[in-house]
């Protein structure tokens, strides 16, 4: 009797092995559904980026602001009737960014040095100041001439 009980004992033991570290076993089936669920999670992610970059994309293809804004923020355009002023903390440490040896460029970042501001000047018509800009070509190449 006691060989018989051993015996069921053994063969139920062999049969729960696959069961749970089989290739289809029960702990395979639970690793499987957490990578599921993380891969359902970067899915869900990146449909939100993209939706944000086709937003994006739109508002460049149909309209200047979102033009103009990318301008201003990423390359540190101003328009000619603007004056551009920033405020620096006196404390904040210099960008890395801005380290000389850099080969990026570092159009529209910020500096840590301090800022004034200057009162801008009565904006002038565009035709007069390219008069003025002719005007003073002129007498620069009259200069040379003279000078040649």
């Amino acid at each position: 009797m006691r060989l018989v009980t051993v015996v069921l004992l053994v063969l139920l033991v062999l049969i729960q092995v696959p069961l749970w570290w089989g290739h289809g076993g029960w702990l395979r089936v639970h690793e499987l559904r957490q990578q599921l669920d993380q891969q359902l999670q970067k899915n869900a992610d990146e449909k939100v980026r993209n939706e944000r970059i086709e937003g994006e994309v739109q508002d460049l293809q149909n309209g200047s602001a979102a033009v103009e804004e990318r301008a201003r923020y990423e390359m540190g355009m101003v328009k000619d009737s603007e004056v551009f002023v920033q405020f620096v903390s006196p404390n904040a440490p210099l960008p890395a960014s801005n380290a000389p040896g850099s080969s990026i460029s570092t159009r529209g970042q910020m500096s840590a040095a301090p800022v004034t501001v200057v009162p801008n000047p009565e904006s002038r018509p565009k035709a007069e100041r390219n008069k003025r800009g002719a005007k003073k070509n002129a007498e620069e190449n009259a200069k040379k001439k003279g000078a040649g």
